[in-house]
C-alpha cells in the first residue's frame, strides 16, 4: 500500500514528539492543523533563548504572518501548530544534540516555550525551529557553567528601556555585534501608549500601532510589534536573556494593584499584561502568571563566578508617597514601607547568606543610591526609586554587609542615562565607607538622540560625591567578570533618530575583587563643541529632564 506524505509527516512528528515527551493527543491536534498550512513565514517576531543553567536553557519563538493584527494573534488561524526544534554545537546543524516537537496554540497567542536540559555545561550551542515548512534563523545560546566551578571569565551586558517611537534600536544591534555571553534586560521592554501620547524631543521617528495596552489583544500587539524589529530580534539571537519588567510593561509608574491613575479594571489589566509578557519572553514555567500573580523574581549562577538576583521592584511595593515625583516625602523614610515586599526581602537576603559566588549581582529597574536632585539642606529625591524607601534600601544594604558578600554590585535601568555609583550605609556623609558599587544603564531609544557630556558635569555630581559619572547618550553596558575585576565599559550611540549609527565606549570602569567602589579606567570625551556642553550640563537641571528620566513629561 503506498503511504501518504501526510501519513510520514505525522510519523516523523510522532517520533520526535517522542523525545521531547508530547502527548498523543497535542500531537494529533498540532497535526490536524497542517490540513491548512500556514504558507506565509511564521518566524516574523524571531527566536530567543533564557534563563540559562548548567545543563540547559530555555527556548522561545511565536508564531506569526501578520504581527499587527488587531486581534493580537498574528494573522496566524485559530489552531495549534506542531513546531519542531533542533539544538546543535555547531552553527551548521552538523551535530543535532537534542530536538523536539512543541505545540503553538492559539491562547498563548502561538508562542512556544521549550525547557532543554542534558546539556553540557559552560558551552554553546545553537537553535532553530521549523513549522508548515519554514525555517527560522538560527539563535546562540550558552549553559551556565558547573556548580563549583569558576570560569575565566564571563561577557555580561545590560540594558533597559526601548521605546519603539523615539528611536531605532540600533543599539540592540550593537550589542549583538559585541557578542556577549549573557544579556540582563531590566525593564521597560516596550511601552503601553498610543501614537502622539509619548512624544520624544523633537518628534518621534515611528508610530505604535493600536490603541494603548489595555487588554490582552492590545498587549500582544504591541509585543509583536517590538519583536518584528531586526535589531531587536538580532539581540535575542546572539544569547540567552534574564529578563525583568518595570512599570511599562503594564502602565508608568504602578505599584502592586494601584495605576498610576485611578483606573477601573487595573487588576483585569495587569493579568492581561502579564500574560503577554510572559507568553512573548523566554522564562521558564515557573514564571507562568497567575491570574493578576507572577513569579519573576529568581537566582541565575554562574558557576562560583557570579550570581545574579533578578528583582522584581514593581509587583509587591508599596505605592510611592506624596504622589509620587521628586520630594521631601515623609514616607520615604517610614520603616513600614517596601520596594520589593517582606517575603522577595527575605528570599534575597537569605541569599546573601548562602551566597559562594565571587560577585552577587543585582538585577533590577530604578534607582538604587541617592540621587538629590537639589543643593542645600533640603532633600529631594525620587519617590519611585529606591530613595522613596530608604528602610528598605538600608535593610538589603545591611543584609550583604552582615552576610559578607563579596562584591555586591547593583545594576539598574529606568532613567534613560548612564550612571555609576557607590554605595554607601550612609549617603549622608561622604567620608562613610563604601560597601558596593551600582552601575546605571542608559536607554536604547527612550527619550530620542540624548546628548553627549563631558564627565562629571552633570551638577548632581557635586553634592552626590558617590555618584561618579553620568551620561545622556543612548547604549548599553558591556561587562567583563573574572575573578579578579568587574569591569564596566559604557557603551554608547552618537544618535537613535538616524539609523545604523556606530557604538563607542564613552567611559569604562573597574571594581576589584574586594575593594567595593568604582575606579574609572576608560574616558572619551565628547565631540560636541564647549558651548553646546556647557548648555547641556544646564539642561539636565531642567524640570523637564527629571521627568524625561522617570517616565513621561
Amino acid at each position: 500500500m503506498e503511504t501518504s506524505r501526510r501519513s510520514v509527516l505525522k510519523a516523523g512528528l510522532a517520533s520526535t514528539a517522542a523525545v521531547a515527551g508530547l502527548s498523543a493527543s497535542a500531537l494529533t491536534t498540532a497535526t490536524t492543523a497542517a490540513a491548512t498550512p500556514v504558507r506565509q513565514d511564521p518566524f516574523t517576531l524571531g527566536v530567543a533563548s533564557g534563563d540559562p543553567w548548567p545543563d540547559g536553557f530555555v527556548l522561545w519563538t511565536r508564531l506569526a504572518v501578520d504581527p499587527l493584527a488587531d486581534d493580537g494573534l498574528g494573522g496566524v488561524p485559530n489552531r495549534a501548530y506542531a513546531v519542531q526544534w533542533q539544538v546543535a554545537t555547531d552553527e551548521r546543524f552538523h551535530r543535532i544534540v537534542r530536538s523536539g516537537v512543541a505545540v503553538a496554540r492559539p491562547e498563548h497567542a502561538h508562542s512556544v516555550h521549550v525547557t532543554i536540559d542534558g546539556l553540557s555545561p559552560s558551552r554553546e550551542y545553537w537553535y532553530r525551529f521549523r513549522s508548515e515548512g519554514h525555517v527560522s534563523g538560527t539563535g546562540r545560546a550558552l549553559t551556565a557553567p558547573a556548580r563549583g566551578t569558576t570560569p575565566r571569565e564571563l561577557a555580561m551586558s545590560f540594558v533597559s528601556c526601548s521605546q519603539f517611537e523615539h528611536g531605532w534600536f540600533t543599539a540592540y544591534r550593537r550589542l549583538a555585534e559585541d557578542r556577549p555571553d549573557l544579556v540582563l534586560h531590566l525593564g521597560d521592554y516596550q511601552y503601553e501608549y498610543t501614537k502622539n501620547t509619548y512624544v520624544a524631543p523633537g518628534g518621534n521617528i515611528r508610530d505604535h500601532d493600536g490603541p494603548e495596552t489595555t487588554d490582552l489583544a492590545s498587549y500582544r500587539q504591541r509585543h509583536a510589534q517590538y519583536k518584528s524589529d531586526l535589531d531587536l530580534q538580532a539581540a535575542h539571537a546572539v544569547a540567552p536573556w534574564l529578563v525583568v519588567w518595570d512599570d511599562h510593561e503594564l502602565d508608568n509608574n504602578w505599584a502592586d494593584e494601584t495605576p498610576e491613575k485611578p483606573e477601573e479594571g487595573f487588576l483585569e489589566r495587569r493579568a492581561a499584561a502579564f500574560q503577554a509578557y510572559y507568553e512573548n519572553m523566554p522564562l521558564r514555567a515557573s514564571s507562568k502568571p497567575r491570574g493578576i500573580d507572577m513569579q519573576l523574581y529568581r537566582r541565575v549562577k554562574w558557576g562560583e563566578l557570579a550570581t545574579f538576583h533578578m528583582l522584581d521592584t514593581r509587583q509587591y511595593r508599596d505605592d510611592q508617597g506624596c504622589n509620587d515625583g521628586y520630594k521631601d516625602c515623609p514616607a520615604a523614610v517610614d520603616p513600614k514601607r517596601s520596594i520589593t515586599g517582606t517575603r522577595q526581602e527575605k528570599w534575597l537576603i537569605d541569599g546573601f547568606r548562602r551566597s559562594e559566588a565571587r560577585w552577587d549581582i543585582l538585577g533590577q529597574q530604578v534607582f538604587f543610591a541617592q540621587r538629590d536632585n537639589t543643593e542645600g539642606p533640603v532633600k529631594l529625591t525620587s519617590m519611585d526609586s529606591w530613595d522613596g524607601y530608604v528602610a528598605s534600601r538600608d535593610r538589603i544594604t545591611r543584609g550583604w554587609v552582615d552576610a559578607r558578600v563579596r562584591n555586591p554590585v547593583v545594576l539598574t535601568g529606568d532613567v534613560h542615562a548612564h550612571w555609576a555609583s557607590d554605595l554607601k550605609l550612609n549617603y549622608d556623609d561622604p567620608t562613610s565607607r563604601t560597601v558596593g558599587s551600582e552601575l546605571v544603564c542608559s536607554s536604547i531609544s527612550t527619550g530620542g538622540d540624548g546628548a553627549d557630556s563631558a564627565s562629571g558635569s552633570h551638577p548632581w555630581l557635586r553634592w552626590n560625591p558617590h555618584l561618579k559619572f553620568q551620561n545622556n547618550l543612548r547604549g548599553y553596558v558591556n561587562t567583563t567578570i573574572t575573578r579578579e575585576s568587574l569591569v564596566a565599559d559604557f557603551r554608547t550611540v552618537r544618535a537613535v533618530k538616524t539609523k545604523d549609527a556606530e557604538v563607542f565606549t564613552r567611559a569604562s570602569f573597574t571594581i576589584e575583587d574586594r575593594n567595593p567602589g568604582l575606579q574609572q579606567t576608560g574616558d572619551t570625551p565628547p565631540s560636541l563643541p564647549a558651548a553646546a556642553r556647557t548648555a547641556t550640563a544646564d539642561d539636565m537641571t531642567s524640570a523637564n529632564t527629571i521627568a524625561w528620566e522617570t517616565a513621561r513629561p
